[in-house]
């Protein structure tokens, strides 16, 4: 199987929504905008697909776009240093959300560019004799981007100015938007039925669109729709339409359908498969792996096909820039030189490797990610595959020699802790500076160790344990701190399979049957968190098998706040948690209010903040740049409460 390279795409605007393309493509002559001629040649047709890949970049892995699907629920709030972008999206009296400052523009911007490609591509691709398991690539993309605009902003536009699905080729001002029942049923499931159907079993090349990958999202979007078509809180739509189904069928069928597919998936999965234990799956070395259906993709071999440098990372697409956004300034620990008397040396180096990275401090974890969704630190290996909570010295490898002293004034060597997050608060009272103190930035200590703490309820929106999951990677980093600003060359994970265990058991607790239950399918991922291979954060191995403790802490009745809780540990800091609230419409309810400490060192009082959440703020705004573009009336085509 070969590789697939590409190169970030460049498109043109002829508005907001409507392009006549999408993209530069990863060939010997790249291209910043596709003529529609281009699409009547083979050459044109397979770099349309290419760059269907490419614009995955400018969605995944973009820290604004990433931002806005996890900040203000129970997983996210903002950290002291974050600008309005961040703020506003925690709805807690920081800014409003509105058509300039949320930035699900990222979506919108780019989503609809693809989706003119993949219908170009779709359109011209028999007479040039493509194949259909080509063809169904770009209809797995056109759906994958109609999916994905219609949980975020409600009815889209299926008419891009030439006609329904139809490529248009020419810049128009006008658009209307089509209902929700309209997007699902006209574009997003019919274009995953055909790609289930054509798609093979292996993707065409590495990290291709696939058969199971086809499947995950079409369970995904019969089970949303199911969500949609219920509305147990009566969330509203736009534009207004009733909840019903223009092809008769109730939100059972589709709760129904969604654990079918699903269970299907899992029964057939091609190459594709769990791996052994939780800690492999987000494990830097192991990308790519067996586990994960879709990613965007980068590459540390070439600038030219990582779509960005090597050595700087630019803060905006296609850099891999979100796994900034919840590391703090770990850089600011010091240690000392001396024994007797505190002479600091920044002892936490910037270091690209998966458990550092550049630090940004726009995003933190509320506390109650830390003490409720990973309560189980022991049994439960997600905890330690999901965060950095020991940060390690390596003053060595900026040229820094000898041994250093640290917390107690204890001797301390490159390697060793020189922080750490307790996993429990300590049965001893830690001994907190209340400002900077030796560490710099108010760690506290405890007797006879050598490392700082804080425990569990000090965290804060300065200091708080990072997402290693997200952490960069490098080979060539020699016995140096290698090129730790530059964007991650890491792909940034989309879909795993591990997902469809969790799509058929939310189906069955939402009444779907089968053979197997929702605790069944629940307690396969229960099982293997329970697995472990290496303990992450004390650098060592540790093989222990903790999952018949892990099965059988599991509830006999799962409902729905269970599952999402389980979506969390397994998911957290991925993208998925405001589409998880937004769909099971529990956003309120488990993120409503959350705790976190504020913003100066030392700070280690939780504080309970209280969020604002509307309904209507379950849609995001449509972009001004979007009604900026267009002509007469825009005030109905924005979603109520956003005016």
């Amino acid at each position: 199987m070969k590789r697939i390279y590409i190169k970030a795409f460049t498109g043109i605007a002829l508005m907001a929504l409507f392009q006549t393309s999408c993209s530069d493509i990863l060939d010997e002559e790249p291209r910043s905008i596709y003529e529609p001629g281009f699409f009547q040649t083979e050459t044109g047709i397979y770099g349309g697909v290419t760059s269907m890949y490419a614009h995955l970049r400018y969605i995944y892995g973009e820290a604004y776009y990433y931002n806005t699907c996890l900040t203000g629920t129970d997983e996210v709030t903002y950290a002291q240093s974050a600008d309005q972008n961040f703020r506003v999206m925690d709805i807690s009296g920081q800014g409003e959300i509105t058509s300039t400052s949320s930035r699900a523009d990222v979506l919108w911007g780019t989503a609809f560019s693809n989706i003119n490609t993949a219908s170009g591509v779709i359109e011209n691709a028999a007479e040039v004799g493509i194949s259909d398991d080509v063809v169904a690539e770009a209809r797995f993309f056109r759906a994958f981007d109609y999916f994905m605009l219609v949980q975020t902003f409600g009815g889209v536009p299926l008419d891009l100015g030439t006609g329904e699905l139809a490529f248009n080729t020419n810049p128009v001002r006008m658009s209307g938007r089509n209902t929700v029942p309209e997007v699902y049923t006209r574009a997003v499931f019919p274009d995953l039925l055909t790609a289930v159907n054509d798609l093979p079993d292996a993707g065409r090349v590495t990290g291709g669109a696939t058969k199971t990958l086809a499947r995950l999202y079409l369970a995904k979007a019969y089970l949303t729709y199911g969500w949609w078509l219920q509305n147990p809180n009566n969330i509203p739509t736009y534009p207004e339409t009733g909840r019903t189904d223009p092809d008769g069928h109730d939100a059972q069928w589709y709760f129904q359908q969604a654990y079918d597919v699903a269970i299907e998936a899992i029964n057939n999965p091609g190459p594709f498969g769990l791996e052994e234990n939780f800690y492999d799956v987000n494990w830097a070395p192991n990308d790519r792996n067996k586990e994960i259906l879709l990613y965007a993709d980068h590459t540390e071999t070439s600038e030219f096909y990582n779509g960005g440098s090597l050595t700087y990372g630019s803060g905006s697409a296609p850099d891999n820039f979100a796994g900034w956004m919840m590391t703090w300034n770990y850089t600011t620990i010091t240690s000392s030189s001396s024994g007797t008397s505190w002479e600091p040396v920044n002892s936490v180096q910037r270091e690209a490797e998966q458990h550092l990275g550049r630090p940004w401090t726009r995003m933190c974890p509320t506390i109650g990610a830390i003490t409720n969704t990973f309560a189980d630190k022991t049994s439960d290996s997600r905890y330690d595959g999901t965060f950095t909570t020991v940060y390690h010295g390596n003053w060595d490898k900026a040229g820094i020699s000898g041994s250093l002293y640290n917390a107690n004034f204890m001797e301390v060597n490159p390697g060793d802790a020189i922080l750490t997050f307790l996993n429990e608060e300590s049965s001893e009272a830690i001994d907190y500076p209340g400002s900077e103190g030796n560490s710099n930035i108010g760690a506290g200590v405890l007797p006879g160790r050598s490392d700082f703490v804080i425990a569990p309820g000090g965290i804060s929106r300065i200091v708080y344990p990072g997402l290693w999951k997200l952490g960069p990677y490098r080979t060539d980093n020699g016995n140096g701190l290698g090129e730790p600003n530059a964007g991650s060359t890491r792909p940034f994970n989309i879909a795993k399979f591990s997902e469809l265990y969790f799509i058929a058991a939310e189906a069955a607790v939402k009444g779907a049957s089968g053979t197997r239950s929702a605790r069944d399918l629940i307690n396969v991922i229960r099982a293997r968190a329970g697995m472990w291979r290496w303990d992450n954060n004390g650098n060592e191995e540790k093989i222990e098998d903790h999952s018949a403790d892990m099965i059988a802490a599991t509830p006999s009745a799962i409902d729905i706040n269970y599952i999402l809780a389980e979506r969390s540990r397994e998911y957290y800091g991925e993208g998925y948690r405001w589409y998880d609230l937004v769909r099971t419409q529990k956003w309120e309810e488990l993120a409503g209010t959350y705790e976190i400490g504020g913003s100066n060192y030392g700070d280690h009082t939780p504080q309970t903040v209280t969020r604002n959440i509307e309904p209507y703020h379950y849609l995001r705004p449509i972009p001004q740049s979007q009604l900026d573009a267009m002509e007469g009336n825009t005030e109905t085509y924005q979603n109520p409460g956003y005016e």
